[in-house]
């Protein structure tokens, strides 16, 4: 059994869609790092190789021991829809209202998301940590919430991460213990 530690990374002040765009995060709030590296168990961290996530990742570490970054912790990968607004195409809201199948043009659906973080995540498992850090994006974690409470993927986007928040899920028998708990 592990406990998962997913921590969404410092905020990008984006108002757009960002997905696999490499956008740096604000990581100024060294107050709320500190509270949040105190919060987190001594356990391996892992993150998305996408450098918001990785800085993060590197802000909380401490001396906690690192593994190597994962692109199969991204978050969705937009596609065509990259930095977009809802205002930019008619079919980007049917991706959040009826996620599934629906897909950008050259991006993923939310099955594709689901599919590519249970494997990333079930890789992870597999090492037998009883506890593990993974420092990843809204969609990777919502992910494993959807995983962790069986809902729809609608149900799901009912739930807000927010930036330098914790969701804990147990894995032994699939449950969330904590869904964007801010310390």
């Amino acid at each position: 059994m592990t406990r998962l530690w997913l921590v969404r990374h410092g905020p990008t002040h984006a108002k757009n869609m960002v997905g696999w765009t490499d956008l740096p995060a604000d990581l100024s709030d060294t107050a709320a790092i500190d509270r949040l590296s105190c919060y987190l168990p001594h356990a391996p961290v892992v993150s998305s190789d996408l450098s918001r996530a990785v800085s993060t990742a590197d802000a909380i570490q401490g001396n906690r021991p690192r593994l190597p970054h994962h692109a199969g912790l991204r978050e969705i990968h937009f596609g065509d829809w990259e930095m977009a607004t809802f205002s930019d195409d008619p079919h980007m809201r049917a991706f959040w209202e009826t996620p599934g199948d629906i897909a950008a043009p050259n991006g993923e659906s939310w099955n594709d998301v689901r599919s590519r973080a249970d494997n990333a995540i079930d890789e992870h498992l597999a090492l037998g940590h009883p506890d593990l850090i993974v420092v990843a994006h809204f969609g990777m974690i919502l992910t494993q919430v959807q995983r962790a409470l069986g809902c729809t993927a609608y149900e799901t986007f009912g739930h807000r991460i927010e930036n330098l928040s914790v969701t804990t899920i147990d894995t032994a028998n699939w449950h969330a213990t904590a869904i964007n708990h801010k310390p």
